[in-house]
């Protein structure tokens, strides 16, 4: 690691993260001015240029469409050296005069965890240590307290018949907490109501982690790890690009996906349609329709952070198609 006083430390490798983290640990104008010193003064290994590139890059918010496509050019470069392919890297923006919502029916979900495992492959989380955005809890029947759930259970089938299963996942909230903590402005929510992540800008403080009342951020400790032949070459800049060690990440409702007319992963992969999806500012979508009409129920309400993700009742289990009830693995 280059340490902040040293003019004359090499700067190879250096990150935003690690070199900000670096500048954090001291304070006053003349002890910024020192941690700035090593970038005028270093001479970078050409090899290093894609880290050169990321550290200099401006925010999301004020990049020009020029300096977008670089930033995308050095992502395509660094994902075809890595993992040998040539990936449809976008950059897929907010949608205007739309605001996307989930609704996960209670009554149907029955524990397979098909979701998680599908939003992993979508997603291009590490498979070592394997990292899932959806935490699905089991809960005895007869009481909602999550403090009671398991998320690790492990059944030959499923359900359960004394209890029901509670999918959890990040519930884009319409004043995120998680938003508010962030020192670098790295995630941010969108006018589509997403909230996401710029991994070349977060710095891996983890505020936004300990922010969030829904454990819905994860955070890379080791290198994620992907092997070549799950790679998803389908990729957009903030929601599912291979990530590095160091940063936060999370559910994106499929971004890439979901600007573009088509439906998260997660939901068409459930077996019994308990996930619905849609634009509630369409007086005609499903999701409109079942907020209007449905038992709605709020994960932690009290927090008051105004979720875009519901949960709903039917007044009868449905029942349940052969093959469906196979678990299939259980979370990690």
């Amino acid at each position: 690691m280059t340490h902040a006083g040293s003019a004359d430390s090499d700067l190879s490798g250096v990150t935003r993260r690690s070199f900000l983290g670096t500048a954090a640990a001291v304070t006053g104008v003349a002890a910024v001015v020192t941690a700035l010193k090593p970038l005028l003064e270093a001479d970078f290994d050409p090899g290093d240029l894609g880290s050169v590139e990321q550290f200099l890059q401006k925010h999301y918010k004020e990049m020009t469409p020029l300096e977008m496509e670089e930033a995308l050019a050095r992502i395509r470069r660094q994902v075809r050296e890595r993992f040998d392919i040539e990936p449809n890297l976008r950059d897929a923006r907010s949608l205007v005069g739309v605001e996307f919502v989930y609704a996960l029916n209670l009554s149907r979900c029955i524990g397979c965890r098909r979701c998680v495992h599908a939003c992993v492959a979508e997603n291009n989380q590490s498979r070592n240590p394997e990292i899932q955005y959806i935490r699905v809890l089991e809960i005895p029947k007869g009481t909602i307290d999550i403090e009671r759930s398991d998320h690790h259970y492990d059944h030959e089938t499923v359900p359960d018949p004394d209890h029901f299963y509670m999918p959890v996942q990040c519930h884009q909230c319409a004043d995120p907490p998680c938003v508010k903590v962030c020192p670098v402005e790295a995630t941010w929510q969108e006018d589509d109501g997403i909230t996401v992540v710029d991994y070349d800008w977060c710095i891996g403080c983890r505020y936004c982690q300990a922010a969030c009342p829904y454990w819905a951020r994860r955070f890379n400790f080791a290198e994620p790890e992907i092997p070549k032949d799950q790679i998803n070459p389908d990729m957009a800049y903030l929601s599912n690009r291979p990530r590095p060690k160091g940063v936060m990440e999370k559910c994106t409702y499929c971004l890439h996906r979901t600007r573009e007319g088509r439906m998260p992963a997660c939901l068409e992969v459930c077996p019994v349609g308990a996930r619905k999806f849609g634009d509630v500012l369409d007086p005609d979508s499903e999701v409109t329709q079942i907020l209007r009409k449905k038992r709605i129920y709020v994960l932690k309400e009290e927090a008051s952070t105004l979720p875009r993700f519901f949960y709903y009742f039917d007044e009868r289990r449905p029942q349940i198609r052969e093959g469906d009830a196979a678990t299939e693995g259980a979370a990690s």
